[in-house]
């Protein structure tokens, strides 16, 4: 099928521009190019900042109903133009159209969340009474906007994750700047003229697109700009929050997730959910299952129905309903994916299946025997690439799966509450899913991790704190009121 290339512009503080130089957006499955975008220069990221700042002063008050109004119409805009959002999901990452529609149904969600959350932005009276000599005070505090959020997303949920920066900003009265993956640029466009359409005031969006060599540190050192989201790669983000300076910052720095299968799980449960958790998305997910600790006297059985169902799933184009993994987001990654797999094995592992890579495809794979120094286990690989070990008993498995530098989600399959509840209070990492693999979220629960897995959490209401401050208000009752 002949892709027609599309020619994008740019929002930059409600404007749509063009820029004087363009890059392309390429299908890694082919290599096709299917959009030319703006590349944005300094002056253009600086235009965006200082016309987002003049917007928030000007508008000192953005009410509530309008708010709510804004992101229900930008929600039911992406509901109407569904399939359209899903096939450039699809087309310009590495989801397979099923995936990519999986996540608009879950964008459309996170939007209206963000609508439902505006109504809950409440502060609360405070007892000034309880201090003696202040009888004759009363007061209170509410949250304000703090200005500003520069929002860098990812490539790997293009739509979703910058819905999960937008929704809670735009909730909270903020202007927010969106720095798109340069991979992935043109979801975030779309939902852009979703939330123009649907009315958002002029100024208080930006999805500014290029380099991050050539806009990205204006948007996070301007003092305009008062928080910084990022959702990426460790390294990225430990260089991001030197820069940021004296700001909030908000960092989603991924992990290589573990989940636990002890001798009383249900086994075929266990299977179906870490097969998934490993290999959605090409294994490009944050959150996916990257290492498995299974309880010797039923490794075995397990491990042989992991590599059976790991071999019926079907690797292919995008496009087909009937594809399960879609190629990595580019051929220098899946490269570097097979250069770890390659490695591991140099160093004694056993692939049981997969290891395979062609152009930007790599098979899925399953790898036994790898040493706890090597790349792959210490790191966060994303990719279709998942690790099985045995081990003695659950305070073992838990050892092994907090030696590592993150600790974003993990899993443990097993019907004893008491060890569901030992693996909760001991797991080192954000959330912990009992009979679940590590894969799973709701866009309404906190959100985000420990260690080298980041700072702060995302989950619409828990963005929306980060974004505003409190402000306390007190009356001091007599002197006001003259009551003699």
């Amino acid at each position: 099928m002949q892709i027609q290339v599309r020619t994008e512009k740019m929002l930059v503080a409600g404007n749509w521009l063009e820029a004087g130089a363009m890059f392309d957006v390429i299908n890694p499955q082919n290599n096709e190019v299917i959009a030319k975008v703006p590349k944005a220069t300094e002056k253009d990221m600086m235009r965006a900042i200082e016309k987002s700042e003049e917007a928030f002063r000007h508008l000192a008050s953005w009410p509530t109903h309008e708010r709510i109004k804004v992101l229900q119409k930008a929600a039911d805009y992406v509901a109407n133009d569904f399939d359209n959002f899903a096939e450039t999901i699809a087309l310009e990452g590495s989801k397979t159209i099923n995936e990519a529609r999986s996540e608009v149904t879950r964008t459309i969600q996170t939007l209206n969340i963000s609508a439902e959350e505006v109504r809950r932005l409440k502060g609360e009276t405070l007892n000034f009474d309880q201090r003696e000599g202040s009888e004759n005070r009363t007061g209170y505090y509410y949250r304000f906007p703090i200005g500003i959020i520069a929002a860098i997303t990812p490539f790997n949920d293009p739509l979703n994750l910058v819905a999960h920066k937008v929704g809670p900003a735009l909730a909270a009265g903020n202007p927010i700047i969106v720095k798109p993956a340069s991979a992935t640029p043109l979801s975030a466009l779309l939902l852009a003229k979703a939330l123009d359409e649907a009315g958002v005031p002029k100024g208080f969006l930006s999805v500014v697109t290029g380099a991050g060599s050539d806009i990205g540190d204006t948007l996070i050192t301007h003092p305009f700009v008062k928080m910084v989201s990022f959702t990426g790669g460790f390294e990225a983000g430990e260089k991001i929050a030197h820069k940021a300076g004296l700001k909030k910052v908000a960092m989603e720095l991924g992990s290589n997730s573990p989940v636990i299968v002890l001798k009383d799980a249900c086994l075929s449960d266990a299977v179906i959910s870490t097969v998934s958790g490993a290999f959605s998305a090409a294994g490009q997910n944050c959150l996916g299952v990257q290492r498995i600790f299974v309880e010797e006297s039923v490794y075995k059985p397990f491990i042989s129905a992991f590599v059976d169902r790991t071999k019926e799933l079907t690797v292919g184009d995008k496009m087909s309903e009937w594809t399960d993994i879609g190629p990595l987001i580019n051929e220098k990654e899946a490269k570097r994916v097979e250069t770890w797999i390659e490695e591991a094995v140099f160093e004694g592992a056993v692939i049981e299946t997969g290891g395979i890579r062609e152009r930007a495809y790599i098979q899925p794979t399953v790898l036994t025997q790898v040493s706890p120094q090597s790349t792959i286990y210490q790191e966060e690989v994303f990719g279709p690439v998942v690790m099985i070990e045995p081990v003695r008993h659950l305070k073992e498995a838990i050892k092994k799966a907090n030696d590592v530098n993150y600790g974003l989600q993990a899993g443990i399959f097993t019907k004893n509450m008491d060890h569901a509840f030992y693996a909760v209070h001991h797991l080192q990492s954000g959330a912990v899913m009992v009979n679940d693999s590590s894969d799973y979220r709701i866009d309404e629960m906190p959100f985000g991790g420990v260690k080298g897995s980041g700072l702060g959490r995302e989950g619409v209401r828990y963005a929306i704190h980060d974004m505003t401050d409190p402000k306390v208000v007190c009356f001091k009752i007599d002197s006001m009121w003259g009551v003699s």
